[in-house]
């Protein structure tokens, strides 16, 4: 900004030297916006805010060669991407932009970490920029712990593949396919040395997606790789290269964290609960017939319920009534359909579905209502 005079020499002179300086200082307000808006950052671990409530950082820790991003004032894209690392191991980076809390460095104003218990909803939205000069994958992760930590690596790691380019794999080995949010996905589970891995993988790129966090989280509840009492720390979206890289972007991020009793519907219905679960089968050849009966052991009623478990491999539902199901194989969660969503403190829900399946039958191992273990007779 140019300085202003020190003296006026009349009142002409005194009005152009405060029209000056209204203009220097709109002009640095606005630079000073701009800077904000379009920032630059190459330090390994450099952050900056957006939107005023989320984080970008440049998260390079694969690697000793240079990576630029330029934070936005809606996400952020990779500027410079030097060098590459082998596709069979770790990659690059995870340049990206969260709401939550990394390394003690949490995003403003967010309430996480939150007990999943607690969370109502967790609505999110994301759209990505894409090259095609470069390996990498476009990944949306969600941290789980059993404590409310801030710091260090968290207990289970949940990431959703919008798109990969190149000879890359997720963590572990593909356990199946199953549909979350209306949308279907192969998903592959194993553990990184550090933490469990839970990967969900589109069949084609998705270069925008408004979906409901908790749908994933209660994924990994019913896979057992975390309780419903446990911690969403953080949710992270942004790109793991291996080559370059360079023109990736995260064009529009926004997250938020509802917490709360939602009384059923999306979120969580009705709390935890004291339950059993009765699996009445009849099969035949090539398919059977399953009726499910949830009893409310407990002393409180449930409002809203879910049952999470998982179908063995080789079975898939046709069809089914007294619930809504969330998949047809694998993992799955059944829910409240309208007149069956109370169930009184000793009462009883019963539900079921047809299906068939591929060589010798068996249950499921296991159910959780509301996030509960419940015993099954």
């Amino acid at each position: 900004m140019r300085p202003s005079p020190h003296h006026a020499r009349s009142a002409r002179g005194l009005l152009g030297a405060l029209l000056t300086s209204l203009v220097s200082l709109a002009a640095l307000l606005t630079t000073a916006s701009a800077a904000q808006a379009d920032t630059t950052i190459c330090q390994p671990f450099g952050t900056t805010t957006v939107q005023g409530r989320y984080v970008v950082q440049n998260n390079r820790w694969g690697t000793s060669a240079a990576q630029c991003i330029t934070a936005t004032d809606s996400g952020f894209r990779i500027t410079q991407a030097d060098g590459s690392v082998p596709t069979n191991g770790a990659p690059k980076s995870y340049p990206s932009v969260y709401n939550g809390c990394h390394y003690t460095n949490c995003s403003p104003g967010t309430n996480l970490p939150a007990q999943l218990s607690t969370v109502s909803t967790a609505p999110s939205s994301i759209s990505y920029g894409y090259v095609n000069d470069a390996v990498y994958d476009a990944a949306y992760d969600i941290w789980l712990d059993p404590t409310p930590r801030t710091d260090g690596v968290n207990r289970t790691e949940i990431m959703i593949w919008f798109n990969k380019v190149g000879s890359i794999q997720p963590i572990g080995s593909p356990v199946g396919n199953t549909t979350v949010g209306g949308r279907d996905w192969q998903v592959w589970s194993g553990n990184n040395g550090s933490n469990d891995v839970l990967s969900f993988v589109a069949p084609s790129a998705l270069t925008s997606w408004s979906f409901d966090v908790m749908d994933f989280a209660r994924q990994a509840v019913s896979r057992g790789l975390a309780q419903n009492n446990w911690y969403l720390t953080s949710v992270q979206a942004g790109f793991e290269p291996w080559q370059n890289g360079a023109g990736l972007a995260v064009t529009s991020f926004s997250s938020t964290v509802n917490t709360g009793s939602s009384g059923g519907g999306t979120g969580n219905p009705g709390g935890s609960a004291a339950c059993k679960v009765a699996y009445a089968t009849n099969v035949w050849q090539g398919g059977f017939t399953a009726d499910v009966t949830i009893t409310n052991t407990g002393s409180s009623p449930v409002s809203g319920w879910q049952l999470a478990f998982t179908l063995p491999s080789g079975q898939r539902i046709t069809n089914a009534w007294n619930a809504n199901l969330s998949s047809s194989s694998g993992a799955l969660t059944a829910s409240n359909v309208s007149h069956n969503g109370q169930i009184a403190a000793g009462g009883q829900v019963t539900f079921g579905f047809q299906g068939t399946t591929d060589g010798a039958f068996a249950k499921p191992s296991g159910f959780n209502l509301n996030g509960t273990a419940c015993t099954t007779v």
